[in-house]
C-alpha cells in the first residue's frame, strides 16, 4: 500500500469563541464547514470526484507533514502544525492507498485559491450538512458483505473513502461517537 494523508480542515468565520470551542472538542452547534474540493477533470485518477486535500506522502514526512504540505499546493492555504487538532483512523482505499485523515483548523475567513493542475473547484460543506437525517446513506451490493457509504450534500452525495472519512469526523468530532469506517466499502468508480 502507498501511504497517503488528507486534511480535514475546519474553517469558519467567527474566530473569538470559536476557536476555544474547537479546541475543547465541542463544534456541533458552530457555524463551521470543511473544505473539500473536485478535483481536476484532466487527472489520470479520480477525475472530477470530490476530495479532500491531500496525497501521497513522500519520503521522511509525518501524516501530518502530508496533509499541511497538500492543503497548501491544492487550495492555497498554508498553516503550521500548532493548528492540527489531531488524526482519525486511517482507511485503505481499493485505488491502493492508506490514507491518514489530519484535523486541521483552518481558521476564520481562509482565503482559498485551487491549483488548477489538480482542483477544479473549493467547497466549504457546512458542518451542518454531515448531520442532515438522511446521512449517511448506506447501499448494499451483492459483492460485498459491507455496505458503500456516502454522505448526502446539497441535491447530491459524496462517495467513500472521502465519504467515510467525513463520516468519522462527524462521529468522533461531532457527536462524540468512537465509530469506526475501515470496514465500509467503495463504489467501483473509486477503486481505480
Amino acid at each position: 500500500m502507498r501511504r497517503a494523508a488528507v486534511a480535514i480542515t475546519v474553517v469558519g468565520v467567527d474566530d473569538s469563541s470559536y476557536r476555544n470551542e474547537v479546541c475543547s472538542g465541542s463544534i456541533q452547534d458552530l457555524d463551521a464547514a470543511i473544505i473539500l474540493t473536485r478535483r481536476a477533470a484532466h487527472l489520470k485518477h479520480h477525475a472530477g470526484q470530490w476530495a479532500l486535500p491531500g496525497g501521497r506522502r513522500e519520503h521522511g514526512e509525518t501524516p501530518e507533514d502530508t496533509a499541511l504540505r497538500e492543503l497548501t499546493e491544492e487550495v492555497h492555504l498554508t498553516l503550521t502544525k500548532e493548528r492540527i487538532l489531531g488524526r482519525l483512523d486511517d482507511f485503505t482505499t481499493r485505488s491502493g492507498f492508506t490514507m491518514t485523515p489530519i484535523v486541521i483548523w483552518g481558521g476564520p475567513e481562509v482565503k482559498l485559491k485551487p491549483n488548477p493542475a489538480e482542483v477544479h473547484s473549493i467547497h466549504r460543506i457546512a458542518i451542518q450538512e454531515f448531520l442532515r437525517p438522511d446521512a449517511p446513506i448506506l447501499e448494499q451490493t451483492p459483492h460485498n458483505e459491507h455496505p458503500i457509504l456516502y454522505m448526502p450534500v446539497g441535491p447530491s452525495w459524496i462517495a467513500s473513502p472521502t465519504a467515510a472519512l467525513l463520516y468519522q469526523f462527524r462521529e468522533v468530532a461531532i457527536l462524540g461517537k468512537a465509530t469506526r469506517v475501515a470496514h465500509f466499502e467503495q463504489p467501483l468508480f473509486a477503486w481505480r
